[in-house]
């Protein structure tokens, strides 16, 4: 069995999108406390601050275009689909715009709300939540958005280590490390690449093999001659 290529993007991918992380200065996360309307319980608490500020997220991301480096890895999946596996932390649908295939987000898809009760997911597109879709059409039960909030558990993060116990090569880009300790996952991997703006506290960058600090849009064109090259190599 050939080992695969494992890609995890995180914030710093879309940023040049013109999408904004909740560490940056300014933006949607700007004006709101992280408890109160992205963390365990807040939809207990504040259910319609909360769908309220994923409604603005919905809206600030339907005019946002995918980036070359979003373009240039779906370009290497439909290459290389059985190789290949795309992992992001990220909601938004920059990658599906990209026609990129099988992406597996691991804190949930801001176009999806889900049921409390049922957890029924729906496609909502760029809708607000509102009257029309507040409640469960199966069961009745609260809808709420699809993403997974700071203390909840995150389902998918089983299905991404069982993608990383295949990993040959592991290219990290965009990612401040506070969230998942990408340090730790380079055990998985024979080769590890990294791609952020800038340093972080929170990642050991002598983990890896080769470390670009630059924009995504100016790196994957370097990371994807790495990828082509690990491939050659290892001859699959």
């Amino acid at each position: 069995m050939h080992k695969k290529i494992i890609i995890l993007t995180g914030a710093g991918i879309s940023k040049p999108s013109g999408i904004s992380t909740f560490r940056d200065s300014g933006g949607l996360w700007e004006n709101h406390k992280i408890e109160d309307i992205c963390s365990a319980g807040c939809l207990d608490t504040n259910y319609d601050a909360t769908i309220k500020f994923y409604n603005q997220r919905r809206v600030d991301i339907s005019d946002k275009s995918e980036n070359k480096a979003h373009i240039t890895i779906a370009r290497l999946k439909d290459k290389y689909p059985d190789l290949i596996e795309v992992i992001t932390q990220n909601v938004d649908d920059l990658f599906e715009k990209a026609k990129c295939k099988d992406v597996l987000h691991l804190h949930g898809f801001l176009q999806e709300i889900k049921c409390m009760s049922c957890d029924k997911i729906v496609n909502i597109g760029y809708e607000l939540q509102g009257d029309s879709n507040i409640t469960c059409k199966s069961c009745g039960g609260k809808m709420r958005p699809n993403i997974v909030f700071f203390g909840e558990m995150a389902p998918k993060y089983e299905e991404m280590h069982k993608k990383l116990e295949e990993c040959g090569l592991l290219v990290v880009i965009g990612t401040s490390g506070y969230v998942i300790d990408v340090s730790y996952l380079t055990n998985y991997s024979d080769i590890s690449i990294l791609n952020n703006f800038e340093s972080s506290d929170a990642i050991y960058d002598e983990c890896f093999e080769k470390v670009y600090y630059e924009c995504a849009t100016s790196a994957i064109d370097k990371i994807e001659e790495d990828i082509e090259e690990f491939i050659k190599e290892r001859q699959i």
